[in-house]
């Protein structure tokens, strides 16, 4: 995540503590709804806007560097011992996912089949891991970095694999909501690294929109996973073929 990235990801995370979505910034300032969508969207801001934005949170562009300073140091990434806990359990694997999705302790038990007693016990468990910090009255308090990632080949990426490989695919992707592209091309080295950077600033606008979408209602929202990969690979069938 660049320096860009973080400012503006430490924007919304400060525009949804206080309360205050898009349209309500935008009244606050005199510009558009859309503007400020654009805004976003582009990680695009001068410095005199920054402040304008800033001050309508009473806040100061150096509280908002501070802020993104102390985000910053949050945990990126668990202990091999700490992955293969969460692992063992497919309930904590659950609760872990939607708390790192920014869900409450009352839309995880309205959404699956866990009692509030059950869905707390895992909750405690991810506050021992520093994932989160459970507040009074059941809140919940994310503790890791905005790029908090799972371990590479570590035990929940195994987990996602396997899933995935069995379960994901298991679909013709001829829904409304369902997208298959399959690409097959021939890359020199730069240009790979080039597409590299391209899946990566997807993978962030995801994660973008998902945390746009943190205050609207769970009744109006799905799950939704993307698998973004790139590798060196053709069909069996071609390597067979090769001089």
């Amino acid at each position: 995540m660049t320096q860009i990235n973080s400012i503006f990801s430490t924007l919304k995370s400060a525009l949804k503590a206080h309360g205050m979505t898009y349209a309500d910034l935008a009244k606050r300032i005199n510009l558009s709804e859309a503007t400020i969508k654009r805004i976003f969207a582009e990680e695009n801001l001068s410095i005199s806007r920054l402040e304008q934005i800033s001050q309508v949170m009473n806040m100061e562009i150096s509280d908002i560097i501070s802020l993104m300073k102390e985000r910053q140091f949050r945990l990126k990434q668990l202990t091999e011992e700490q992955e293969l806990e969460i692992a063992r359990d497919p309930l904590l694997i659950l609760v872990g996912v939607c708390v790192l999705n920014r869900w409450e302790l009352e839309d995880i038990t309205s959404k699956y089949n866990i009692s509030e007693y059950q869905c707390v016990q895992k909750l405690a468990r991810l506050d021992r891991l520093k994932i989160i910090e459970l507040l009074p009255n059941n809140r919940i308090k994310l503790l890791v970095s905005p790029n908090f990632q799972w371990r590479k080949n570590g035990p929940m990426q195994n987990v996602f694999r396997e899933t995935i490989g069995r379960e994901f695919f298991k679909t013709n992707f001829v829904k409304e909501n369902e997208m298959l592209v399959v690409l097959n091309g021939t890359f020199s080295r730069n240009s790979s690294l080039e597409f590299h950077k391209k899946i990566h600033k997807l993978a962030q606008e995801f994660e973008n929109i998902n945390l746009d979408d943190t205050g609207v209602p769970m009744k109006q929202k799905s799950g939704v996973t993307a698998v973004l990969a790139i590798r060196n690979w053709q069909f069996g069938a071609f390597e067979s073929l090769q001089k």
